[in-house]
């Protein structure tokens, strides 16, 4: 991608990754961890299967801005949607395992095609974007220990 920005996000999780895949990947438990401004919704059934699609739609009153999704990649402890929209790129999540327990890495590459869009973003979002992605890897974290805990695992 020309222009492309990236925003690249991790944290490490005690818990197993397949707790902190599970996280990612079931549409329940992701809105328990997504900005509550921010809304996914399959189109057709939920999956995360390549070529699986949904929509990411952020809750803003009468513009509602919807990124389409659909995975590109999918493999244990790796998925990759791509998008197109307002944004056009890729939303990366992979699940490194060791002893202790996942370390988590969130890549957001993406481009704004749209000149207007672009300076809106530049203006008044980019900044909050890159602190709500760590807030949302936090909120991963503690909902996954929590499974963790709970599960004995």
């Amino acid at each position: 991608m020309s222009n492309a920005r990236v925003f690249e996000q991790s944290i490490y999780i005690n818990a197993s990754a397949t707790i902190v895949e599970r996280c990612i990947t079931d549409q329940t438990l992701m809105h328990r961890w997504l900005n509550p401004a921010l809304r996914c919704e399959p189109v057709g059934e939920w999956s995360t299967q390549i070529g699986s699609r949904s929509r990411f739609i952020i809750q803003i009153p009468v513009l509602q801005p919807t990124l389409k999704t659909v995975v590109v990649e999918r493999e244990p402890g790796l998925i990759v949607w791509g998008f197109k929209g307002f944004f056009r790129g890729r939303d990366r999540w992979e699940c490194q395992p060791n002893q202790e327990g996942t370390y988590l890495l969130n890549r957001f590459e993406f481009e704004i095609s749209n000149p207007l869009i672009s300076w809106g973003f530049n203006t008044f979002a980019h900044r909050w974007t890159q602190e709500d992605m760590k807030a949302q890897l936090r909120r991963l974290k503690r909902l996954a220990e929590e499974m963790h805990q709970k599960l004995g695992q």
